[in-house]
């Protein structure tokens, strides 16, 4: 009776451990899909044109990565990119 009730609890581990596992899974998978956009993403998402965002490549402030033509952002990058370009400058905007 003990060994089967040692085994029960092994076989109910692995079950455990496996469903971790493929969670662990595709927490990677879903971090790597969302750590690339494309080109269209990025216009959409930072509302700049086609040509702001080919000067931003051709000037070095973004890096790429270029598949068949189609250009591809790391979003960790695009993240940089706006935190240096923060302001917290808070002036007073009432017009007494």
């Amino acid at each position: 009776m003990e060994i089967t009730q040692l085994l029960l609890e092994l076989s109910s581990a692995i079950k455990e451990i496996k469903a971790h596992l493929l969670v662990l899974k595709q927490t990677r998978t879903e971090k790597f899909k969302q750590a690339w956009i494309d080109g269209q993403e990025v216009m959409l998402a930072l509302s700049i044109s086609k040509r702001t965002l080919q000067s931003l490549r051709d000037a070095g402030t973004l890096p790429y990565s270029r598949i068949n033509g189609k250009f591809y952002y790391k979003v960790a990058d695009l993240e940089k990119l706006l935190e240096s370009n923060y302001s917290q400058n808070l002036k007073n905007e009432s017009h007494d």
